[in-house]
């Protein structure tokens, strides 16, 4: 079991570790200690190994994550899961802003609340946040879910595409082109689902939740829609 300590070690040596690993190693589990919010920790993984992160993590924790799973037993920085394609982050504390911005798949557990654009750009990733979440979340969101057993901010969804947004607590208000749609029985299911993988399905029941998508006015430019632009 690799271990790192970055008082002792620089971040750079550790990265370069990880992305030396084959596909098939038998190094599956990795401790890092002291990370003092650095940024950029185990970004660009791609082999099916567990990383975890005493403490807490700066910006884009987990970014470009392919396979990995990274734990982050802390609070993490701007952008964490950045861009991730598959794999799974778990943050045991906060996220900042923009976490799981651009993602394209794989699960980001956030166990505490995230803060603004939480799923911005979102492509494909499915997002679950213990807590709540800040304003603008979802922005242009394209595909995937954003699952929160908390409350929402402003703006929720602006802009939003094919995404799928739970949300359990109060919305301040939508963005443009997001409404409120119904819940039917897929959509409880898939949110059990979410919150299986996330290891909160004990937690709150289903139908508590209430879903958010696109309304599909703003696909094609029209001049009756040109200020919601």
């Amino acid at each position: 079991m690799p271990a790192f300590d970055l008082h002792e070690r620089p971040l750079r040596e550790l990265n370069r570790a990880l992305h030396a690993l084959r596909t098939d190693t038998n190094e599956t589990l990795w401790r890092v200690a002291n990370p003092d919010g650095r940024h950029s920790i185990a970004v660009g993984l791609d082999a099916p190994v567990t990383v975890e992160i005493g403490g807490n993590a700066g910006y884009y924790c987990g970014g470009m994550n392919k396979q990995a799973t990274v734990i982050v037993h802390g609070s993490a920085g701007v952008g964490v899961a950045e861009n991730m394609m598959s794999g799974a982050v778990h943050v045991h504390g906060d996220a900042s802003q923009s976490a799981g911005a651009t993602a394209h798949g794989g699960l980001l557990a956030i166990y505490g609340n995230a803060g603004s654009r939480c799923g911005i750009s979102m492509k494909g990733i499915d997002i679950v946040v213990r807590g709540s979440i800040g304003h603008l979340s979802a922005f242009m969101a394209q595909a995937g879910t954003l699952t929160v057993l908390g409350d929402a901010g402003e703006a929720l969804g602006d802009s939003l595409y094919e995404a799928r947004l739970y949300i359990r607590g109060t919305v301040k208000s939508l963005g443009a082109d997001c409404i409120e749609k119904p819940m039917r029985d897929e959509h409880r299911a898939q949110v059990y689902a979410k919150l299986e993988a996330a290891g909160l399905a004990g937690e709150v029941d289903p139908a508590e939740f209430r879903r958010y998508g696109s309304a599909r006015q703003l696909y094609h430019f029209h001049v009756d829609n040109a200020g919601a632009y």
